[in-house]
């Protein structure tokens, strides 16, 4: 079918059958890999710098591919795409987004979202009206429900992926859910990039928390994060109960699911609107496979629109140089339009993917 202009319309659906997306979700997902940390949340304050570019470069209604947890619900907020891929090296994140799925479903608004999350009694004095700011330092200061009360929201997760969608979910991914599930009780809302499914320790010191992610704001005070309002919160929400958020396991030069989501776009006349890359390509550009995630990237449907969101180290970004690259150096010369200088993993990048890979 073609527009009047010649160009094919967009034919994506306004939702996926539960069986539909996990067909989806099991035939463009590549082999179970491996990274040096299990990312459980992000470590990225960078929403001031990134936020304001995505919304100011970006239009509504296309299609977002991300990698990673939490962050990628940030840009869902504001870009307000049709349809989300998020694509991650390891299962570890499947079973986290899963995770989040059945909590976004589950609660009627955020500050029932977070008291799921973290195992947590709701405050009487949350609301919908009540600020981000409000929520995560009520939950901050309240103490962590008992076991079975972990275990009654546990069964709760379970029963939504596999009675209410009947995702067909063996014994390995359930228990992954299960684990994931297990770190956000053991660390709550102090938990940092460091925390791990082995509940190692208290999640690092000095990291950026669950609660400084989700409290960012901009220049003028406003919050940035998904739970920065309930119409965020409840966009993201929507977005997950119609299965539009499609959680892949696959490596970005993989040979498999970054070209499986550009054959199904271009089927359907869509077009990517952003792909957050996070700081994956210094990675591929080490260990040499950078040019097969740009031929994967040529395969995607882009326009003149279409960007990078690539928050991190600036020098790592530009030289690919190792995460503990110096924050207070130099801007090095030739970054694309748009870096900025935040702080150590706080640099924001959104350069137009044509162009821009590589």
């Amino acid at each position: 079918m073609m527009a009047a202009s010649g160009r094919a319309a967009v034919d994506l659906p306004l939702r996926l059958s539960d069986q539909e997306f996990w067909r989806m979700t099991a035939d463009m997902s590549e082999p179970n890999g491996s990274f040096r940390s299990e990312n459980l949340l992000s470590n990225e304050m960078a929403l001031a710098s990134l936020v304001p570019q995505v919304i100011a470069q970006t239009k509504p209604g296309g299609v977002y591919l991300g990698v990673g947890p939490e962050q990628n619900f940030s840009y869902i907020a504001v870009m307000r795409p049709r349809m989300a891929f998020i694509t991650d090296i390891r299962r570890g994140n499947l079973h986290v987004l899963l995770v989040y799925k059945a909590l976004f479903e589950l609660s009627a608004d955020r500050a029932e979202f977070i008291s799921r999350l973290f195992t947590k009694p709701r405050p009487a004095t949350l609301t919908a009206k009540s600020t981000v700011l409000d929520i995560m330092n009520a939950y901050w200061e309240t103490k962590s429900a008992d076991e079975p009360a972990y275990e009654a929201n546990l069964a709760a997760i379970q029963r939504h992926l596999t009675k209410t969608h009947a995702l067909p979910l063996d014994a390995e991914d359930l228990d992954g859910v299960a684990k994931s599930y297990r770190a956000f009780y053991h660390y709550g809302p102090s938990m940092n990039y460091s925390a791990t499914t082995a509940l190692m320790g208290p999640g690092g010191p000095g990291g950026a928390t669950y609660r400084d992610l989700m409290t960012q704001t901009g220049a003028n005070g406003e919050p940035l994060s998904y739970l920065g309002s309930e119409e965020k919160f409840k966009f993201v929400k929507d977005m997950y109960a119609r299965n539009m958020i499609v959680p892949l396991v696959g490596n970005f030069s993989g040979p498999k699911t970054i070209r499986a989501i550009g054959a199904y776009l271009k089927s359907r006349g869509a077009m990517v609107t952003a792909f957050y890359v996070s700081t994956v390509e210094p990675y591929l550009r080490r260990d040499g496979s950078l040019p097969a995630f740009c031929e994967n990237v040529a395969t995607l449907p882009t326009d003149d629109g279409s960007v990078f969101i690539r928050p991190g180290n600036v020098q790592q970004l530009a030289q690919g140089n190792s995460m503990g690259a110096n924050p207070t150096a130099a801007l090095p010369a030739g970054l694309p339009p748009g870096a900025a200088r935040v702080g150590s993993y706080q640099i924001g990048v959104v350069v137009a993917i044509a162009g821009g890979c590589g």
